[in-house]
């Protein structure tokens, strides 16, 4: 117990250290991971800004002037990158913010405030612990595939309807300069985004246009080389050139605006440092409020991160340890709610960056993150002149991949009901939020699945099939199942139930007595294809039986499977019906109704 602990447990990190770590891994390692954080940086600073409304910014700028949104992302970076890749369970494995929780962050956001976002991601932290301790890494592989695609498709479209603002480079600004509050629901931001049209700016929409042109261009002519790295740095350079960041144009009659916002008109800049620790507060009232979106946080990031390792270990042929995995992702998500970070998970595209550039080991991830850290401590000056329309046109491209678009045409090809909860969980995830949309989404699949389980169960009459051999011509001689005497005598039905029978197809049974004008004297069960049964099919089987001996019917079962066995002598069924009654096989059955039919008309005469 205690080694199938060790081995489920031990970082993968660690294993990589005991094979040998030499020069040649470690020069692996670290172009992978400058390469990486070339990629990570504006991606970090763009989900940082997405994540965060104005409101919740104007307030942490009250904390503290260096807590702006995109540092925030920077910080859950280095930090929740370092962890994820030290203590995670693959070794390819690139953690931090991701695009699947900016919708989710910003309606935690809205309602509680930055506080009540690193308290949920804190509890997000201790459930994803729990769930790897309790080893229920293999239990997030059973949410449905239409679950998934719905929502990551209702997360991409979410993202699109977010970054309208700064791609058009819209104004949402009160005369007197103070931010107009954005809401947290797609129509709401749709809405606001319209009202707020008069304040286009053909600059920045320019900016971001051209920012996914280079990237789409290179994307196709120049693959390896980090595409919105190069966007960024060109569109700064343009703003900057143009004068865009400095001149002003009068909005709304007293305040004055940029022509293209970058990060130092909006925030001012980003820290040269990482930020002093600090606690969460923490009170029952909180905690009672936060945990539907402490859980959303938790699943979300289980998923993403888990996909993410099996995306990897397909790439390169290595397995993942996902218990490990999970605890990994815990601690880094408390971490970074202690230093001022978002919620973090594993990120898909990095890691599968990572291994594209030769990563070996989890040390290119824990480089990746301390170049990060390093990029911010010398590079700070700079950020400030990068246009937030260009960080929109990123999210835009990130938005496009996660929603998988090329697979949706096949899944409404697919069976209808799997369609209906993709749309489900869709509409849920773009209208309403991510939360109930993965609930109503997994509930919904589940139901659809146990109808289907339901129609595949059946309970049929078998008297024809005897009478006419069909059952003969299938007979094997190896399965004691079937039957080598199929004569039936009067008074005696047989039925056959294939398939689980729980609590979808007990009813099936109940109907089977209904059918007969004058009860038989005699009825065999069938349930050499019954390999599970549940607490309510036990109860139908009881029912039945009890109808029977009112009917003054006798029941017998026949070819009944351990598991059913050892489900009806627990709940106490085999003392009920007697051992006597139950049969290893159809055959056996059929000789003990003979008697008992038998004995009756003997008794009769």
């Amino acid at each position: 117990m205690a080694s199938d602990w060790k081995v489920r447990h031990t970082p993968t990190l660690v294993v990589c250290l005991r094979e040998g770590y030499g020069r040649g891994r470690f020069l692996a390692d670290l172009g992978a991971g400058l390469t990486v954080a070339v990629i990570a940086l504006p991606l970090s600073m763009a989900l940082g800004i997405a994540s965060i409304p104005l409101s919740t910014a104007a307030e942490l700028a009250a904390i503290h002037p260096w807590l702006t949104p995109p540092a925030m992302g920077l910080f859950t970076a280095v930090v929740a990158g370092f962890i994820v890749s030290a203590l995670g369970g693959s070794r390819f494995q690139i953690g931090g913010p991701t695009a699947a929780f900016m919708p989710l962050v910003f309606t935690v956001c809205v309602a509680h405030g930055y506080e009540g976002l690193a308290l949920a991601t804190l509890m997000a932290g201790v459930i994803l612990i729990m769930l790897g301790v309790f080893r229920l890494g293999g239990v997030i592989k059973f949410v449905p595939y239409p679950v998934t695609t719905g929502f990551t498709a209702g997360i991409g479209v979410v993202i699109m309807v977010s970054q309208i603002k700064d791609f058009f480079g819209l104004s949402l600004i009160q005369p007197d300069g103070s931010p107009v509050p954005i809401p947290a629901e797609v129509i709401g931001k749709l809405e606001a985004f319209w009202h707020a049209r008069g304040s286009f700016s053909p600059q920045a929409f320019g900016v971001g246009l051209g920012s996914l042109g280079v990237m789409m261009a290179m994307r196709r002519f120049a693959p390896r080389i980090p595409g919105a790295i190069v966007a960024v740095g060109l569109a700064a350079v343009v703003v900057k050139v143009m004068g865009w960041s400095s001149a002003t144009v009068p909005f709304d009659g007293e305040y004055a605006r940029p022509i293209v916002e970058t990060i130092g008109t909006r925030f001012g800049g980003i820290p040269s440092s990482l930020p002093k620790p600090h606690v969460p507060t923490i009170s029952f009232e909180m905690v009672r409020a936060l945990i539907p979106a402490a859980t959303a946080i938790a699943f979300l990031g289980a998923i993403e991160s888990l996909l993410s390792a099996v995306v990897a270990d397909g790439m390169t042929g290595y397995r993942h340890r996902s218990d490990q995995e999970l605890v990994a992702q815990g601690a880094a998500n408390i971490a970074s709610s202690i230093f001022w970070g978002l919620p973090a998970t594993g990120a898909i595209a990095r890691t599968a960056a990572n291994i594209r550039s030769g990563g070996q080991t989890p040390i290119a991830g824990c480089l990746h993150a301390a170049f990060i850290l390093v990029f911010m401590l010398a590079l700070a000056p700079l950020a400030r002149e990068i246009p937030l329309a260009s960080l929109a046109a990123i999210l835009l491209i990130v938005a496009w991949n996660i929603s998988d678009i090329d697979h949706i045409p096949s899944l409404f090809r697919g069976p209808k009901p799997d369609a209906l909860v993709w749309v489900t969980t869709f509409g849920l995830t773009v209208f309403v939020d991510l939360t109930a949309a993965v609930s109503v989404g997994i509930i919904l699949a589940s139901i659809l699945f146990m109808r289907r389980m339901a129609q595949l169960t059946t309970v049929n009459g078998l008297r024809e099939d005897l009478e006419e051999g069909a059952e003969t011509e299938r007979h094997d001689p190896k399965d004691p199942g079937t039957i080598r005497e199929r004569a039936i005598p009067p008074g005696v039905e047989v039925y056959e139930i294939n398939g689980p029978f729980f609590f979808g197809t007990a009813n099936k049974l109940r109907a089977a007595l209904d059918q007969f004008e004058k009860p038989p004297k005699v009825i065999i069960l069938r349930m050499r294809y019954v390999p599970h049964i549940d607490t309510t099919g036990l109860n139908a089987l009881r029912e039945f039986h009890s109808r029977c001996r009112r009917a003054g019917t006798v029941l017998l079962l026949g070819g009944v499977h351990a598991h059913p066995m050892f489900e009806m002598t627990r709940a106490g069924f085999v003392d009920d019906i007697g051992t006597g009654n139950i049969h290893d096989n159809l055959d056996d059955a059929l000789k003990h109704a003979t008697a008992i039919i038998g004995s009756h008309a003997t008794s009769g005469a």
